[in-house]
């Protein structure tokens, strides 16, 4: 255990210094596949497991700069070439006996934030912060990630007591809810009986565990363009199509929607770009936003409020304008069955000195979409919150979290599959 507990540690140091955004993890993608590939698993990658119809938020453009990028950080070549563009691996572990297929979800993506250079992040002291500009772990990730590969040399080493079969998936574009869609609408978890997603931090510190959650939130991340005409501001500015002021003031009315009587509904304009020069009418402009709801119909409502705003801003200006989704997902919640069993395997291990049956996730996560498919093919699902303290919270700067929840992750996750088996 301790050697694991050091290989994991390493691997998500690794992981960190080497972080890639959404749509961009072939560096990582390419060290899990090759691992897994090694431990014996059938490993399946690129359109293998990606429904590229389904894809979401994925700039296209970038994908050459981003896979060489990959490949001068150490990537495999054999693994880029076979991802043909589109990151994410599979592994299917089939012990060759009658049994259950279980599944489990590790997201692989980082967040798109700047790294804090400072003495005080112990990333940054011991030398493993992001050197990836604009991309760091600061969600858990590249810990989840660490779990999974642990997890896979635990179940081979185990092989003899097991059946069934054993999918472990390492999903991209977790963040801004793009990937899992893709994978969902390739089938992969059609078959699966029980599936398990797990989340480090969370705001509860380590030695805790939560079995399941709901209160997921629907989520529409989407983009507004706007496009008018460009005019000397001095000269002739009523020859101008202001498209600034058109993003502005849609900006401002989206954070004015009513909030809905029926429960939680969110609305954040993350991102405003616009202007060429000072003395120059802005011709153009780009607004990133999301909407969120407790229920798909609260969610529908804010996103069409949202986007009756984006074409009434672009109206008064006369500028035009184009809304582009990038990512969704929507509400699910945990099977009680399945939160039980985590809950008293839970209760038995050394390793957790509180046990929290369920609580709500006041986010979006989209394994949702593989939650959703499971239930609706017969199967059960949860997602678990694993205790681990955090110097900060997630998406900031300063995100770090305790390594020794790694273990303990994967511990629980091993003895849960055992439960499932015997039980199943």
């Amino acid at each position: 255990m301790e050697k694991l507990q050091n290989w994991m540690t390493a691997l998500r140091r690794d992981l960190h210094k080497h972080a890639e955004p959404g749509w961009f993890e072939f560096r990582t993608s390419s060290l899990i596949a090759e691992r897994l590939s090694e431990l014996g698993y059938a490993v399946m990658t690129g359109r293998e497991i990606i429904e590229e119809s389904a894809v979401m938020g994925r700039d296209e453009n970038s994908i050459p700069e981003q896979t060489d990028r990959a490949l001068k950080q150490g990537a495999r070549k054999e693994w880029i070439d076979r991802m043909n563009g589109f990151p994410g691996v599979l592994g299917i572990l089939d012990t060759g006996k009658p049994g259950p297929v279980i599944s489990l979800r590790f997201d692989i993506d980082a967040v798109e934030v700047n790294e804090v250079k400072d003495e005080k992040h112990r990333p940054f002291k011991e030398g493993f912060s992001s050197v990836n500009p604009g991309a760091m772990h600061s969600c858990g990730h590249d810990g989840h990630t660490a779990m999974g590969l642990g997890l896979a040399e635990v179940l081979v080493n185990k092989k003899e007591t097991l059946k069934g079969i054993i999918k472990l998936i390492f999903q991209p574009a977790e963040e801004g809810v793009r990937g899992a869609k893709a994978i969902v609408e390739k089938g992969i978890l059609d078959d699966s009986d029980y599936f398990l997603a797990i989340h480090l931090g969370m705001g509860f510190p380590t030695g805790k565990v939560v079995g399941g959650s709901s209160g997921f939130l629907c989520t529409t991340k989407f983009d507004v363009e706007y496009h008018g005409r460009s005019a000397h501001a001095g000269a002739a500015p009523n020859e101008g199509h202001n498209a600034l002021l058109a993003a502005a003031n849609a900006a401002l009315n989206m954070h004015a929607i009513a909030p809905h009587r029926d429960g939680v509904s969110r609305i954040n304009v993350g991102i405003l770009k616009a202007g060429e020069g000072r003395n120059v009418i802005p011709p153009n402009a780009l607004l990133k936003a999301e909407t969120r709801g407790e229920t798909e119909t609260i969610a529908t409502y804010m996103f069409k409020r949202a986007s009756t705003i984006a074409k009434s801003s672009a109206s008064m200006y006369e500028v035009e304008f184009r809304i582009y989704k990038k990512g969704e997902s929507i509400t699910t919640a945990s099977d009680e069955e399945l939160v039980d069993i985590v809950v008293e395997t839970a209760s038995r291990m050394d390793d957790f000195n509180e046990v929290e049956k369920s609580a709500e996730l006041g986010g979006s996560d989209d394994a949702a979409w593989m939650m959703k498919r499971v239930q609706e093919k017969g199967g059960k699902a949860t997602y678990i919150m694993l205790g681990a303290d955090i110097t900060a919270g997630h998406h900031n700067e300063y995100f770090d979290f305790d390594e020794t929840a790694l273990l303990k992750g994967v511990k629980l996750l091993s003895q849960v599959i055992g439960e499932l088996l015997s039980n199943h």
